[in-house]
């Protein structure tokens, strides 16, 4: 879709024809079957254009809920903006900063963040490098009534952050050509432009990719990994006047991990501790992905009173259960050195026909594995693979405990 194609959708007889697409894809029909129909109706380009929204925008509802059936959207911004829910959490710790807070954001993509900031107070300026991408941007503020968003065309390294009160960027991490961008020198715009933006704000709030090296975070930043609903989604670097208050002495950054929707959230300063390792309990833990990110493994493993079970390995071992929810629990059933034949055995003698296989320092293939075991039975059971020490281990597992939330 171009931007004269993306531009007719917003027209009479573009919103028209979108309607009619929604419509078709609603009733469940397929996307060769839904461009004869809109085509008897409107012409190919119209109907081509109403159909990728169409479909977009079913896509788009896990990310945006109900503003989704009234949104526009890229397949590729679509793909890197922010859910709903992480935005909002980002967007109140701007908003605290008092209002209204003038907020440019320098990479603003389909406009996902300026929604939430725009929502939270702000008056949100917003720049994307597309002319496209910030017309999809431009028309989501307006289909939402945002008022106090402005969207232009223009290059976010020529962005001037210092007639605002903060930024926010979210620098493109994908390519042309399609997939994902994982080295931040390559994102759009590079990390050093990034860089240079936040040291010319008085705040400054950037999004990255979950596996952002420490390296990465600026001197006296705080680097907050988020996660929901158990998934890691990002990380956000908090600096100026967003930035930590009173870090530890010689701590070179602030780490954080934060659970939505829970709001949860563990800090410590500095390099990340080392855990003790020791023998498997009755209880094995497996940290929420935020706080392995943030280097916190050694944090969850005190609320848990337990060990590792490997130096390396972000797995926690403990006689004790603790509900909590920065971790999901396993009791444990057996423990063995891994082979395939030692495991089927111990499985069938369990009778078991049903099992979820999770690996970490591990080089198993699962799939060939879970082939390879052949089961049969009616009970079920969680097998963790992994490594203590230089030998492979597998531990059957057979009950799972939820992650204690407060309600």
């Amino acid at each position: 879709m171009d931007l004269e194609a993306f531009l007719r959708l917003l027209t009479p007889p573009g919103r028209h024809a979108l309607d009619d697409a929604v419509k078709l894809v609603a009733e469940g029909a397929d996307v060769v079957a839904a461009a004869a129909a809109l085509r008897r109706t409107h012409d190919a380009a119209l109907s081509s254009a109403a159909l990728t929204q169409a479909v977009l925008r079913r896509r788009a509802a896990a990310k945006f809920g109900a503003d989704a059936g009234r949104m526009y959207f890229t397949p590729d911004g679509l793909e890197q903006a922010t859910r709903a829910e992480v935005a909002a959490h980002r967007a109140a710790r701007i908003a605290a900063l008092g209002p209204p807070v003038r907020v440019v954001d320098a990479c603003c993509g389909i406009g996902g963040d300026l929604i939430a900031l725009a929502r939270a107070g702000c008056a949100v300026d917003a720049v994307d490098r597309d002319p496209l991408t910030a017309a999809v941007a431009r028309a989501n503020a307006e289909a939402l009534g945002l008022t106090e968003v402005r969207v232009r065309t223009g290059d976010a390294a020529e962005v001037d952050p210092r007639g605002y009160q903060a930024l926010f960027a979210d620098p493109a991490r994908r390519r042309s050509t399609g997939g994902r961008v994982f080295d931040p020198m390559a994102y759009s715009p590079p990390w050093p432009e990034v860089l240079a933006l936040v040291e010319r704000s008085a705040a400054a709030c950037v999004k990255a990719a979950p596996g952002l090296p420490y390296e990465y975070v600026p001197n006296g930043a705080e680097a907050e990994w988020v996660s929901f609903a158990g998934e890691v989604k990002e990380a956000a670097l908090w600096c100026g006047a967003l930035g930590p208050a009173g870090l530890a002495p010689g701590a070179r950054i602030r780490r954080r991990a934060t659970l939505l929707p829970y709001g949860e959230t563990l800090t410590a300063d500095g390099e990340p501790r080392r855990a003790e390792a020791g023998p498997v309990g009755r209880y094995l833990y497996e940290p929420d992905g935020a706080a392995i990110r943030a280097g916190l493994v050694a944090e969850v493993a005190e609320l848990v009173g337990g060990h590792l079970l490997d130096p390396q390995i972000a797995y926690v071992t403990s006689d004790r259960y603790v509900a909590t929810p920065w971790a999901s629990c396993y009791e444990v059933a057996e423990l063995l050195p891994f082979s395939v034949k030692r495991l089927r055995a111990a499985l069938r003698e369990r009778g078991v026909g049903e099992v979820t296989i999770k690996k970490r320092g591990s080089a198993v293939d699962v799939e060939r594995l879970r082939r390879d075991l052949r089961l049969a039975g009616d009970a079920s059971a969680v097998v963790v693979l992994t490594r203590i020490g230089a030998k492979p281990y597998a531990v059957i597992c057979t009950t799972m405990r939820n992650r204690a939330v407060d309600a």
